[in-house]
């Protein structure tokens, strides 16, 4: 692949043979040489070779190899000659990280830290096909899917005000359970408050740098402050929406005739009737992802008070915010100093708004998004807010973590013979697994330096530092 370095910040996928636009990577000279070597940088020009895009294929710095779009990619597609595509959107469907402040300040919680760890291993669902503790009729899950974290709530499982801190209130209009396959349906009904596996986690961490004091305020952060963690998503039903998906696209694309330079970009128009179906059932999928996490941060909210014997109340446990890292959403841009409603798909990339933005709950109108970039397990974490630039440059999108460098099975010949939770407590990191291999698999060197991702984020000017947490308890799937 050719690539232009435009600023310090971004580099520019030259335009050739069947792309319709260029694609543009936020990234740095410390980890250009990387993203060069990686096939996500040809998947990028593969997304710009699809009808209807808009301006660019866009990658952020967390960029690698992912199902058809790279994972940190961003592209909008205009409604009326555009396409939506599951592989833009991802199989964990809704993906995403929801990040609570509590009352608890780092001394009190040491000293009973290897409890927590123990008690949130053992109280919280996780692993490949594990199941809840509900268990939900058919027509109760169609009613969940349909309502997301309203559902949630309405069932004692949350309280209003984590709505309004939910990206989108956590529920996408047009989500249709009839759009549902049995099968899909069949594989959620058990699994609502699990975390499932791999690099899903729950992470205990403390607030240890403030970098804009007036925003961390009006978020709820400040020093030495105990914070919760959850990265978890859509589980088997958001899987099996992809794969059913994906079998529909591969035949619409002949039937429209739709030219594919990979077959893992199989995609649909998005106005015609199996696009429109997908997006009512990838609305369901995100919606249950929702209510998975609320879920989850019950089960949190439950634990914390009995391992510290106090009330809810001075636990304090508030939801800063809820984002989401697969999905595509129907929104509107200026495009050539126009204002135009289109499918953006963010596959491993979040939202980025900036103050003033009509999506933003009152809160945070007065200071933009809440933007939560988690780190490897051994680092720490960023929360950022969104900003101005990322609407003119990047349909409102920023990154959405580290990013892997290594691949999973690299990850495990890397830790052979080596004692990674040994490894972690010397970091200060107490570890839990509920997989025998996640340890080796989300090793901190199977990721990117979160702080080189952040630093070109920011100084790009597309989401803005707020804070850093440092982890102190993770227990992973």
């Amino acid at each position: 692949m050719e690539l232009r370095q435009i600023d310090d910040h971004r580099w520019e996928v030259m335009k050739t043979g069947a792309m319709r636009v260029p694609g543009i990577i936020y990234t740095s000279a410390t980890m250009i040489d990387d993203i060069r070597r990686d096939a996500a940088c040809q998947q990028v020009a593969n997304v710009a070779t699809l009808p209807g895009i808009c301006k660019a294929s866009l990658a952020m710095p967390d960029i690698h190899f992912g199902y058809g779009f790279p994972i940190g990619g961003v592209a909008a597609f205009d409604l009326d000659e555009g396409i939506i595509s599951p592989g833009g959107v991802g199989y964990d469907i809704n993906c995403g990280v929801r990040l609570a402040g509590t009352r608890l300040m780092v001394d009190e919680v040491i000293p009973r830290l290897e409890d927590l760890a123990n008690a949130l291993a053992a109280g919280v669902p996780s692993g490949v096909g594990v199941k809840g503790s509900l268990k939900l009729s058919v027509s109760e899950e169609k009613k969940a899917i349909a309502q997301g974290s309203l559902w949630a709530v309405k069932h004692g499982l949350g309280d209003p005000e984590d709505i309004d801190h939910t990206e989108d209130g956590g529920c996408i209009e047009g989500a249709d359970p009839a759009a549902v396959s049995d099968k899909a349906l069949d594989r959620g009904r058990t699994q609502i408050g699990t975390l499932g596996s791999g690099n899903h986690f729950m992470e205990i961490g403390v607030v240890k740098d403030i970098y804009d004091e007036q925003t961390a305020a009006r978020f709820g952060l400040f020093m030495d402050q105990i914070t919760v963690m959850i990265h978890s998503g859509s589980r088997g039903l958001g899987h099996q929406v992809c794969d059913d998906y994906l079998k529909t696209m591969a035949k619409a694309v002949h039937k429209e005739h739709i030219p594919l330079v990979d077959k893992q970009l199989a995609c649909t128009h998005i106005n015609s009737a199996a696009g429109k179906r997908y997006f009512s059932a990838m609305a369901c999928a995100a919606n249950y992802a929702w209510i998975n996490r609320q879920v989850l941060m019950h089960h949190a909210r439950e634990i914390f008070p009995r391992v510290f014997q106090k009330g809810p109340a001075e636990i304090g446990m508030q939801l800063i915010y809820d984002v989401c890292h697969n999905i595509a959403k129907k929104e509107t841009h200026e495009i050539d100093g126009e204002k135009r409603l289109v499918c953006v798909h963010r596959k491993g990339a979040t939202r980025s708004l900036p103050s003033g933005h009509p999506d933003l709950c009152e809160k945070y109108r007065g200071t933009g998004q809440p933007v939560i970039t988690p780190g490897d397990m051994g680092t720490g974490s960023y929360v950022m807010v969104g900003c101005e630039k990322a609407m003119a440059q990047t349909f409102g999108s920023t990154c959405h973590g580290a990013g892997r460098i290594l691949s999973r099975n690299a990850a495990k010949k890397t830790a052979r013979g080596r004692d990674i939770f040994a490894e972690m407590k010397a970091q200060g990191v107490i570890l839990r697994c509920s997989g025998k291999s996640t340890a080796a698999e989300e090793m901190p060197e199977a990721y990117k330096n979160v702080d080189d991702v952040v630093k070109v984020i920011h100084e790009a000017g597309i989401s803005r530092k707020v804070a850093r947490i440092k982890p102190l308890a993770v227990f992973k799937g």
